[in-house]
């Protein structure tokens, strides 16, 4: 009789080891390690694993036909927009979010509109009980929708009663790390139940072609907790992001074998449940500020979609020896540089500021257009100079000072007109590549200097109006730059 196999497994990474530490030597993280029984097929000895042919298998050419894979929709538009126009068949997709977020909402209010739509919808729970899906369900307006619900977390139970009639065409598992599986001893929530539960899941979508929803937990750093194999494992990793004082929710794509990774679903949560948002840049300029210095509208794309966002900044005197930088909704890093770039080539001294930055309505930006808005911003707080309020902001700075230009313009454009913007200040290089600019006047920049002197000559005093006219004529010298 085999002997158990004993080994502590990381919770964070998956790596194993053979004796306990504090500290996994792999993540570098601590207190993770956890004594599992990895028992299994590895335990046969060599000698009769060696004795087994492998099976042969047919080549194929890489000119046969490709077909494009099936899609069924969700019924819910933003959704479908993430996934790539709706599930494939036999896909796998995992859901992250943090707690309280509205995975569960949004996934209930899905499959109670693919049941509405003749095709069999399953939601496992492995958290909640049935009546407490129940409950959600009647507080969203769902209850009459022939979704068939279970609580189970056995994954060998929940696979056989899936197979029996009709294949499912959706199926929502909640939450992986609430599933086991017979073929390991370990408790469930551990890596190697979480890595084993997910690979017999995903056999039986492949075998069976039915689509699977895995919602996952998310450690207190935003990740999806668990082994990061799970997620090599899906056709595609969806995150659920949002701010719990928004009612804003941002569904965006991380990971997409049958689509782009780029595309963002845009939710509202009511108290009936997650609305779909249609036109987010007027949602996220709803509440704002006009005529408040340090606040610039920028002109975003996430994905194919144009999406106008406000950019808030505050620079105010320090008194500690090392100036704060904090910003929310945009890369740390990014700032820095545009910090680093506005003091060295435009003289704009922020050494003894502090800087804070926010993105209004809970966005996340990742792309590198929001250098120029983030720049002005900066700048209109720093000098107390209000932008025009009919204004729209989008470049990329480089180091050198440089406004380069960005991807999209027309489209940009085109969001900012829609919404009643007027104008719009972007790079110089990119007014060639404007088709459809709907009536804007374009103001184009080629250096971060120019714009900087042009915000700074409006620039007002901050505090009594005694030295309004010496520091108003001394606005301009403070960021010219000393010669000689």
């Amino acid at each position: 009789m085999a002997k158990n196999a004993l080994s502590f497994v990381c919770q964070n990474c998956g790596a194993a080891h053979n004796r306990w530490q504090g500290k996994c030597e792999s993540c570098g993280e601590w207190n993770t390690l956890v004594e599992e029984d990895v028992t299994g097929a590895t335990t046969m000895p060599v000698s009769i694993r060696s004795r087994r042919k492998g099976r042969l298998f047919a080549l194929e050419t890489l000119t046969g036909k490709s077909h494009e894979a099936p899609r069924l929709a969700s019924g819910m538009a933003e959704l479908d927009r993430v996934t790539g126009g709706g599930f494939v068949r036999g896909s796998v997709l995992l859901v992250g979010g943090d707690p309280g977020i509205g995975k569960s909402t949004l996934l209930t209010q899905a499959t109670s509109l693919m049941a509405r739509a003749g095709h069999r919808a399953v939601y496992i729970s492995g958290e909640e009980a049935v009546a407490q899906v129940r409950l959600r369900a009647e507080r969203l307006g769902l209850a009459d929708a022939p979704v068939q619900l279970a609580a189970e977390t056995s994954v060998e139970d929940i696979v056989s009663t899936l197979s029996e009639g009709t294949v499912p065409r959706l199926i929502v598992i909640d939450s992986i790390q609430t599933m086991w599986t017979d073929t390991v001893e370990s408790a469930p929530g551990t890596v190697t139940q979480v890595r084993a539960s997910a690979q017999a899941l995903i056999r039986f979508a492949k075998k069976s072609g039915a689509a699977i929803i895995l919602v996952g937990h998310v450690t207190k750093d935003g990740q999806i907790a668990g082994p990061r194999v799970v997620e090599h494992m899906v056709d595609a990793v969806l995150s659920f992001e949002g701010e719990g004082s928004q009612q804003f929710r941002i569904l965006r794509a991380v990971k997409n074998r049958f689509g782009p990774t780029d595309e963002i679903g845009v939710f509202e949560m009511t108290g009936l449940g997650l609305r779909e948002v249609s036109n987010p840049s007027e949602l996220f300029l709803s509440e704002r500020d006009l005529g408040s210095p340090g606040t610039a509208v920028f002109a975003g794309i996430e994905g194919t979609r144009p999406v106008l966002v406000e950019l808030q900044a505050l620079v105010a005197p320090t008194s500690l020896g090392t100036p704060r930088r904090a910003v929310v909704g945009w890369d740390p890093s990014r700032l820095s540089m545009v910090l680093a770039v506005l003091e060295a080539h435009c003289g704009v001294k922020l050494s003894g500021h502090d800087v804070y930055l926010n993105v209004a309505g809970g966005l996340r930006i990742q792309e590198p257009a929001a250098d120029l808005a983030a720049a002005a911003a900066l700048v209109s707080s720093l000098v107390n100079a209000p932008l025009p309020t009919d204004a729209v902001y989008f470049g990329e700075i480089s180091l050198s000072g440089a406004i380069r230009p960005v991807a999209q313009t027309s489209a940009r454009l085109k969001e900012a007109a829609k919404l009643g913007f007027l104008r719009a200040v972007l790079p110089e290089s990119a007014r060639g590549e404007v088709g459809g600019d709907g009536g804007l006047v374009l103001n184009t920049v080629g250096g971060l200097t120019s714009l900087v002197a042009d915000i700074a000559a409006r620039g007002a005093p901050k505090g009594n109006r005694e030295g309004a006219a010496v520091e108003k004529n001394a606005t301009p010298a403070r960021f010219r730059r000393q010669e000689g």
